[in-house]
């Protein structure tokens, strides 16, 4: 089956507009919308060293960082001006539908028209807490104080924490301007913050001896999907809620089971489209892909375009009066 996909993309790479998906004598560049350092930037860099293998002329691939505006500069630039030839990528953060929908500032695209190509992991979120904070359940989050760090404004590890507080009522204090994620495990150390909200397998793959020390506490998972590691630790999901805010709840936390979601700017040819899924693909099942993965500490459990595609739809899509209440939710303090 895929020696025959091969040979359709080799007719279509050099038949009529798919002309562009040769890429022999280029380099590609794929933009993440991160700072160096964690999870999702690992993850691009082994990406854009394993690809090119799969794409027609084996190009070169580089790595640029664009982090910047809660990960929206890297998506406005992937938007509004990287070339449509195929010959720039990215990666960025899964909160980006719903920056779209919730916030709108500084937003200059519309999610629904990136061509995706696939995630590198199913999402998994929670709220990642300092031992020294003195919280460990989620009767503690509603009685005891917390100091959460996050990034712009339209970063996930900004909107959740907003969210829990003003849906749950957890005591969170959130503190916001750090430059990127990495910052926020740094902050964590320097006793700047108690704790964050982020990925299980990025806290795996930059501090694993916080998690075998038991520097830290998880008291809650985010959404209704968990890790497969933090079987014991309650979802929100499983939190008794009014319908209300159950509905705003899985709103808001929806756009996790994205991941680290790859795009293509709007506009590629559907041809050229079509070469960079399947190498894609073809990537995320290499054994030197996976054996780089796991050699970081780095989960991987692709998921394809069409899945990222239905939950980006999903998520811009949802009833305004839905998106009306969690607008409220997240306004900053004053």
């Amino acid at each position: 089956m895929l020696f025959l996909f091969s040979i359709l993309t080799t007719i279509l790479v050099f038949s009529g507009t798919g002309r562009a998906a040769d890429f022999a004598g280029k380099t590609m560049t794929l933009i993440t919308s991160m700072a160096a350092g964690g999870t999702n930037d690992t993850t691009a860099r082994i990406i854009a060293r394993e690809m090119p293998k799969y794409l027609p002329g084996r190009p070169i691939m580089i790595v640029q960082n664009m982090p910047g505006a809660g990960n929206i500069l890297a998506t406005n630039y992937m938007y509004n001006i990287a070339p449509r030839d195929g010959t720039f990528i990215a990666v960025v953060n899964y909160a980006i539908p719903l920056n779209q929908v919730l916030d709108g500032r500084g937003v200059r695209f519309d999610a629904s028209k990136f061509n995706w190509l696939g995630s590198p992991a199913n999402g998994a979120a929670a709220i990642i807490i300092h031992e020294s904070a003195g919280v460990s359940s989620i009767e503690d989050l509603l009685k005891t104080d917390v100091v959460i760090g996050g990034v712009g404004a339209g970063s996930s590890n900004v909107i959740w924490p907003y969210a829990l507080k003003r849906v749950l009522g957890f005591r969170f204090k959130i503190v916001s301007g750090y430059k990127a994620g990495p910052d926020l495990w740094l902050a964590m150390e320097r006793g700047e913050i108690q704790g964050r909200a982020g990925s299980y397998a990025d806290l795996k793959a930059s501090r694993s001896d916080w998690i075998v020390n038991k520097n830290v506490r998880i008291p809650v998972q985010l959404g209704a999907l968990g890790d497969q590691e933090l079987r014991d630790v309650p979802l929100t999901a499983d939190i008794t809620m009014g319908e209300e805010q159950r509905k705003v709840l899985e709103f808001i936390f929806s756009p996790i089971a994205l991941g680290q979601p790859y795009l293509a700017p709007p506009g590629v040819p559907s041809s050229v489209v079509a070469v960079l899924r399947e190498s894609f693909r073809r990537t995320m099942v290499d054994s030197e892909f996976r054996a780089a993965s796991k050699a970081a500490n780095i989960d991987v459990d692709p998921i394809g375009y069409v899945e990222i595609s239905r939950v980006v739809e999903a998520t811009i899509s949802v009833d305004p009066e839905i998106v009306k209440i969690a607008k409220a939710a997240i306004a900053k303090d004053d």
